[in-house]
């Protein structure tokens, strides 16, 4: 299957295939709404228990909080800190990593608010036209 990534428009030098290929398997993992979810959540409070994350994420499963923590963890995302006491407690937090990534994507928040109703007209608009013909 192709990459869908966005290839740079200045081909003047080949794009590094890693790079390519870490820019779509980032992107596909951000883009889950799970990933995006937690990063946003652990940006704003910062370091916080596994058992707060599935509280503060609305429809998360423990699975799944556990998957996607993990995969975040893989990345260098957040890292895990298990203290040993009883029962035990696990806590997360953004690495520096992390932070960039979400700085990153808060330019897409703050355009998606920006364009919010253009986006809307723009839907039905097409939904209009698509009922119609």
């Amino acid at each position: 299957m192709p990459s869908t990534a966005p290839v740079p428009r200045d081909r003047s030098h080949e794009m590094d295939p890693r790079v390519e290929a870490l820019v779509t398997e980032v992107i596909g993992r951000v883009a889950d709404k799970w990933t995006m979810l937690i990063l946003e959540l652990l940006a704003e409070q910062g370091e916080m228990r596994f058992t707060r994350i599935g509280k503060a994420v609305p429809g998360i499963s423990q699975k799944m909080l556990t998957q996607t923590l993990r995969q975040m963890e893989r990345d260098g995302l957040v890292v895990r800190t298990v203290h040993a006491v009883i029962p035990p407690r696990v806590d997360y937090r953004l690495t520096d990593l992390g932070e960039t990534l979400g700085e990153a994507f808060c330019g897409v928040w703050l355009w998606a608010a920006a364009n919010l109703e253009r986006i809307e007209a723009a839907r039905c608009a097409f939904d209009a036209r698509a009922g119609a013909g």
